[in-house]
């Protein structure tokens, strides 16, 4: 008998209640309860609880298999108390029935029926706040194969609609998250964590912390999300990328916080002259103000995450940079050279080389004119057909881009603050993977320097 299930809300304070969303044909089920850290760790179970068969919701399109991605599924709930005792962080629930063995596999993250739950504090107790991309996954998971990128609802007036309410998998989690959240823990660096939902709605959370972490893939960002991080950043808070395709999407979110929308094909501004005539941040505001990078000067490596893809690294340069103290670099040297460290996507600045060789930004895209560019990776061949990809060769954004393709690692100042950017998704999976020493020294360096 299978089982699945989901949250009402993905996030919930030590000591509050959450409502577990489950279907079943077996007539009891539990949820059991891991924390990601240095180990997974076996937290708890709710109690046996009734099961029951719930609906999947129809495709409207009557797509046969579909299932409707931008309802509220509306599954029965179960309110479950978690022990004020739980250390905030992120957990995993797995979803067992009292009538088969299910096998599930903490420490890899694989079985039936599972999903992620953001503990936070009570009261802020770190310096670092740790951002899980929640927006991002709710647009790629794939439940009974519809998404926001495959067979999505458009909702006329509005754009395409995607509900938190609806079971999904945690592949995202598995690669980006877990092992790097280990990666923290066993070094030392504790953190705080929240869901993009959390920032979007509390204009104060970022206020007690000095560092906010983005990692992995961070393509949906709320305006109100971005307006909180930018003042944050603006009055002496630090941000570090350690991400791409960051702050692509602009979403808003709707429903009492169940749902978003956003216009990924223009048809809002075509049909909806009222509305705007985009939802790409690039084209509203572009988010390299914020980030110093864009998707737009970027790419992607066609294929699987891991992927077959260059491993040539960052070319260095400004290596007396305090980014790269302890690493042993020097300018023209390949941080991450070696290592799956460039994409799978990967985010750029436009910027032109000087007289010696050293290049610069230009700010034709909107990048500070503080932004110092550390590390290059120039992307090589690039085509702009997302549906005939050609293996070998870097996708880009079909975007016009303002200067050559480069995942462009740097940091620069905004107000009072100060932004790292890593401009790729896989940096936390290699400073986690401990495949280049000078990647974690990064790493470090930035994260030391930025919470205090």
């Amino acid at each position: 008998m299978g089982i699945d299930g989901y949250f009402g809300r993905e996030s919930v304070a030590a000591g509050g209640e959450v409502s577990l969303h489950v279907s079943t044909e077996a007539p009891r089920w539990r949820a059991d309860f891991f924390r990601i850290g240095r180990t997974t760790r076996y937290a708890g179970s709710t109690p046996w609880l009734p099961g029951g068969r719930a609906p999947r919701p129809p495709h409207p399109d009557g797509i046969p298999g579909r299932s409707d991605p931008s309802v509220d599924w509306g599954w029965p709930g179960h309110a479950f108390t978690l022990p004020e005792s739980w250390e905030p962080g992120v957990y995993v629930a797995f979803f067992v029935t009292s009538t088969e063995s299910t096998f599930y596999d903490p420490r890899r993250l694989k079985g039936p029926g599972r999903e992620y739950l953001v503990v936070r504090p009570r009261a802020p107790r770190a310096r670092i706040l740790y951002k899980k991309s929640s927006f991002t996954r709710h647009a790629y998971h794939r439940t009974d194969g519809a998404s926001l990128y495959e067979d999505p609802v458009y909702l006329p007036g509005q754009g395409h609609r995607v509900s938190f309410r609806r079971p999904g998998g945690i592949d995202d989690l598995a690669w980006w998250d877990a092992p790097f959240l280990a990666w923290l823990e066993r070094n030392g660096y504790d953190v705080d964590c929240c869901t993009d939902l959390d920032l979007h709605e509390d204009p104060g959370l970022l206020a007690p912390y000095r560092l906010l972490l983005s990692v992995g893939h961070d393509e949906y960002w709320s305006a109100d999300m971005r307006t909180h991080v930018e003042s944050f950043v603006d009055n002496g808070g630090n941000a570090a990328f350690l991400s791409a395709n960051t702050c692509w999407w602009r979403v808003r979110v709707v429903d009492g916080g169940t749902a978003f929308v956003t216009d990924t094909d223009h048809r809002v501004g075509d049909d909806y002259p009222h509305l705007p005539a985009t939802d790409l941040w690039w084209e509203i505001a572009p988010e390299n103000a914020l980030t110093g990078v864009s998707f737009r000067n970027g790419g992607m490596w066609p294929g699987d995450w891991p992927g077959d893809r260059p491993r040539d690294g960052f070319a260095v340069q400004h290596a007396d940079h305090w980014v790269f103290t302890g690493t042993g670099l020097r300018d023209g040297d390949r941080l991450g050279a070696g290592t799956p460290l460039i994409g799978y996507e990967c985010d750029g600045a436009a910027f032109v080389r000087d007289v010696h060789g050293i290049a610069r930004p230009t700010g034709a895209d909107g990048t500070p004119a503080t932004f110092a560019i550390l590390g290059l990776a120039e992307l090589g061949p690039v085509h702009d057909d997302f549906h005939h990809l050609r293996a070998g060769h870097w996708n880009c954004t079909g975007r016009e881009t303002t200067g050559p393709r480069a995942a462009t690692m740097g940091v620069h100042t905004r107000g009072n603050g100060t932004v790292f950017t890593a401009a790729t998704t896989d940096w936390p999976v290699v400073t986690a993977s401990g495949a280049d020493p000078a990647v974690e020294r990064v790493t470090r360096n930035v994260l030391d320097r930025l919470s205090t």
